[in-house]
């Protein structure tokens, strides 16, 4: 396999210190939503309903607070962004295991709205150090960092919150959060390249960059993720069902497995990849995975074609973002990014919830991988609209010569 694109991108100045920083940093922002869970039903003595919808208000006020954020960041500069955001997340983690429910579901909505927007900030600088033509494998590479920090968050507060007490692992995932937004004001990323204006800049219009082929790269976004979202709440059904439960973790791991080994090829290849072809593939190699059964075995190689486009799909949506968003605009086009991809994993776990409890659990699988190509076929003439014309920034007025 071809190593020299990760060797040129992690040699360029910056990019190493962003993804290690970032897989740090991404950690406990992985781990709320399993913590809240925990806090809701064992501390508060509260149903999974109830645990539920303080993790819709949160997702619901990220969705919204993101792009907003994100175009903050663009007039303001990040590191105001970052000082408001971290102290949002301190007072919140340190006051929530003390809050009441009724407090706290609308607490929970207030810091989704001003959560740390890490996973667009990121993207954002990837985007800022990397040339157009080299960003495939930075991408990459901060698609598999994303898959790292859901193998490790996850399973970590878990083991805080069953060792310990679900109160303990809210304010550990707390003093995380805020570690982690000073991390990122110490590094302060550029969110604009070298040869990018920085400072106050000339209101871009939205009817300008807000293109039929970024909504559709948004789409794709949302799509991918719904179906990430139904695949995970159909593994731990087709394995409950066969009796298998015990095993969900190694069938996840393995899942998350052949994404990062997808997530490594895709950047190694030199040929450009579309995100409508890739979520499509994902999509229709996603329908028959529960047709496997229920062995565990069986399980985990069906997901590994699906699971070998996880990473791939993301990291292809993150850079066609990156080009078709002017500079000047490009904080609230990858805060749209991070909506469409909370707002998928939102509707697909649900949605897949319900069709398993009205039919069988294969059909899971069946259903969010048939509305991701329904998704694909919707776009589709967009996509063929601009065939012939590779994805290039939309032209940033301050750029433009007087």
């Amino acid at each position: 396999m071809n190593l020299k694109p990760y060797r040129e991108a992690l040699a360029l100045p910056g990019l190493r210190s962003l993804l290690l920083v970032s897989v740090l940093a991404r950690v406990p922002l992985t781990a709320t939503g399993v913590t809240l869970t925990f806090h809701v039903v064992l501390d508060l003595g509260r149903g999974y309903g109830a645990a539920g919808l303080v993790g819709a208000a949160s997702t619901v006020g990220a969705a919204l607070g993101s792009p907003l954020l994100g175009r903050l960041v663009d007039r303001r500069g990040l590191r105001p962004v970052l000082l408001l955001t971290t102290l949002a997340e301190g007072v919140f983690w340190a006051s929530a295991p003390t809050l009441s429910y009724p407090v706290l579901l609308p607490t929970a909505f207030l810091a989704g709205l001003l959560a740390l927007p890490v996973f667009s900030v990121v993207r954002q600088s990837v985007a800022a150090l990397v040339p157009a033509e080299r960003r495939r494998p930075a991408y990459a590479l901060d698609s598999m960092s994303v898959e790292l920090s859901f193998m490790v968050g996850p399973a970590l507060a878990v083991a805080l919150a069953t060792t310990l007490s679900p109160r303990i692992t809210m304010w550990a995932v707390g003093a995380g959060i805020v570690a982690s937004g000073i991390g990122f004001w110490l590094l302060d990323p550029p969110t604009r390249s070298a040869d990018e204006p920085v400072g106050p800049h000339r209101k871009v219009p939205r009817r300008e960059w807000l293109t039929p082929r970024l909504l559709a790269v948004l789409a794709v976004s949302l799509a991918a993720t719904l179906v990430l979202g139904g695949t995970d709440v159909a593994v731990v059904a087709v394995l409950r069902a066969g009796g298998e439960v015990g095993w969900t973790g190694a069938v996840l791991t393995a899942w998350a497995v052949a994404s990062l080994v997808g997530g490594f090829a895709y950047g190694a290849v030199t040929r450009s990849l579309s995100p409508l072809a890739l979520m499509a593939t994902l999509s229709l190699t996603t329908i028959p995975v529960g047709l496997g059964g229920a062995h565990w075995w069986l399980l985990c190689l069906a997901l590994v074609p699906a699971g070998a486009l996880c990473a791939p799909t993301i990291a292809s949506t993150s850079d066609a973002v990156s080009r078709l968003a002017p500079a000047g605009v490009r904080g609230e086009a990858m805060g749209l990014h991070g909506s469409a991809v909370t707002v998928g994993i939102a509707l697909g776990a649900p949605l897949a919830g319900a069709v398993i409890d009205a039919s069988a659990p294969a059909w899971g699988f069946a259903v969010t991988g048939a509305i991701g190509v329904l998704v694909a076929l919707a776009v589709l003439p967009v996509e063929l609209r601009h065939r012939r014309q590779p994805i290039t920034p939309t032209p940033d007025p301050e750029l433009a010569p007087a």
